[in-house]
């Protein structure tokens, strides 16, 4: 088991700062590579700490705007234009970098795709909710219309 301090949330296993244990090759070939993480030493605790007094300093004002943020997602319908054959079916599916950018362009909100949480593939054209975590503790979900790209 390897010991290591993540530098960023990451779903299901903690946000920036914390101290987890984790496999050896889950941290070797996912959290390190990608820059999720970083090995854990005794010299990282006052990186840990600087880490954390920087996420409350963030945390206060992004409570507020998460909040209004999740208000004006909820009540909007986003268009998700997507290359489409007969009976609707798509030619791939639609992507988390498609619904962040399709919500930028309705909403003017700047959403970040590894925040996207996508319940199934989306194939075809139609309705569908998908959810935002915009933060630790505000879930917003957002209504998308997949449709047929001119």
């Amino acid at each position: 088991m390897a010991k290591v301090i993540l530098t960023r949330e990451v779903t299901g296993l903690g946000s920036a700062g914390d101290v987890v244990t984790v496999k050896d090759g889950y941290a070797r070939n996912y959290l390190l590579p990608r820059k999720f993480a970083t090995l854990w030493t005794k010299g990282a605790e006052k990186q840990i700490e600087v880490m954390r007094r920087a996420t409350r300093a963030r945390e206060l004002a992004s409570v507020e705007d998460a909040l209004a943020a999740q208000e004006t997602l909820r009540a909007a319908t986003v268009e998700v234009p997507a290359k489409a054959g007969s009976g609707g079916r798509l030619f791939g599916t639609v992507t988390t970098d498609d619904i962040a950018a399709a919500v930028k362009a309705g909403t003017g909100f700047d959403i970040d795709k590894r925040k996207i949480e996508l319940a199934e593939r989306i194939k075809t054209t139609g309705d569908y909710t998908v959810t935002v975590r915009l933060h630790e503790s505000v879930v917003a979900p957002i209504a998308i219309r997949v449709v047929a790209a001119q």
